[in-house]
Formats: C-alpha cells, sequence, structure tokens
C-alpha cells in the first residue's frame, strides 16, 4: 500500500490523544485508529502507578533513547542492582550515571534535546515490559547525595532524572525469556579486558589498514 505524504495538512488532529502527529496519521491510513485508541484509553498514563513503580524498582536494566538537536538518535543500555532505577515520585524518575568511556552520548543528547524514551523489560519471570517516555535533565552528585550507598556507588559521578510524561506496557507475546546467571561485576572499571576491549576489532582494523 503507497502512503501519501506527511504534510500538516494529511496529518489528522489528535491533540487529546498521547503520541505523535505520524503515529496518528498512519492509524489513519492503515485503518487501526479504533484499536489505538483503545489502547490509549486503557493502558497509557501520564504518571507511574504503584504497579509500575513496583516494577521499575526491581529492573536491573534500562534501554535508554536519547536524540540530540537535529534528531540525530541514540539507544544505550543502563544496568545495575535492582533499586538502581529510583522512582522518588509517579511522575520521576533519577538513575545514575557511573563512569564510562567518556564519550557522553546519552548526556549530551540530553543537554541539546530532553526528550528520552526508557524501556524496561522483565526478561526472566513475567516476560513484560514497560515503556516511559519524558523529559530528563542531568543532576549533579550532591543533588542525590541521599540516594549513595554501597562501594559501587562510589562511582556514580552524577545522575539523570526523568519526568514522567508518558508510561504504558510493551506486550509480553515476542519477548524471549532469558535466565540471569551470576556474574562478577566490575563497575566503572577502565581495565580494557573487562569492559570487552576491542570486542569488534575496530582498532586492529584500523592499525592494520
Amino acid at each position: 500500500m503507497s502512503l501519501p505524504e506527511l504534510t500538516e495538512t494529511t496529518s489528522p488532529s489528535h491533540v487529546e490523544l498521547p503520541g505523535s502527529r505520524g503515529e496518528h496519521f498512519l492509524q489513519c491510513a492503515l485503518e487501526t485508529s479504533d484499536r489505538a485508541r483503545r489502547f490509549y484509553e486503557d493502558q497509557v498514563l501520564d504518571h507511574l502507578n504503584p504497579a509500575m513503580v513496583e516494577f521499575v524498582e526491581r529492573m536491573e536494566m534500562a534501554f535508554i533513547s536519547t536524540a540530540d538537536a537535529d534528531g540525530e538518535c541514540d539507544a544505550s543500555l543502563r544496568c545495575g542492582a535492582a533499586g538502581f532505577l529510583r522512582v522518588l515520585d509517579p511522575r520521576t524518575i533519577v538513575y545514575p550515571e557511573y563512569r564510562g568511556n567518556g564519550v557522553m552520548a546519552s548526556l549530551g543528547n540530553i543537554m541539546e534535546n530532553p526528550h528520552v524514551g526508557m524501556l524496561m523489560v522483565d526478561f526472566a519471570e513475567e516476560l513484560i515490559g514497560l515503556h516511559v517516555n519524558g523529559a530528563a535533565r542531568m543532576a549533579e552528585l550532591e543533588e542525590f547525595a541521599d540516594l549513595l550507598d554501597g562501594e559501587v556507588d562510589r562511582r556514580v559521578e552524577r545522575w539523570v532524572v526523568v519526568t514522567v510524561r508518558e508510561a504504558y506496557v510493551h506486550c509480553r507475546k515476542h519477548i524471549p525469556r532469558m535466565v540471569p546467571v551470576d556474574r562478577v561485576r566490575h563497575w566503572g572499571t577502565d581495565d580494557a579486558r573487562r569492559k570487552g576491549g576491542d570486542f569488534f576489532g575496530v582498532k586492529a582494523g584500523r592499525e592494520d589498514s
């Protein structure tokens, strides 16, 4: 099926609904508007309800999506022991930024464009996911110093604070089941081997060329 170009005139206006102009346009073009509206009405909140709060606080990883001012995107992974994602209230999540490779791709994007998307998935038990979209900002270590505890947290360099604007379920039907295995984690290490080294051979390839 050939779709017309998305323009101001072809895009329907659904100010009262969550989501983008593009998704509402495609819902009309592909005749999924009724299904989409039911999902918005039944599943999308502008805050975290108690079940979502419990879910976030037991997660050990979150996929983070950001984009710069020009819309160039980046997807990253943040991990930690259960509880590293802190829910301060139904509209606020805080997570730590540990010492990394120094590139600051996600934080650099957030400086230019605060829009952020988070996806948390339970691969082990419930096989369900949670999307959280909102606005992010960086915070200095001292702002949430009371959240620091233990040996690992000494490597926290700053925080990311996410103001929740949308929260909704990610359906379970295609989520694979995975079994967690104990491992030693070297948080904040600069050891090349423990970080993964030149796993994809980029450095070696450049040296050989």
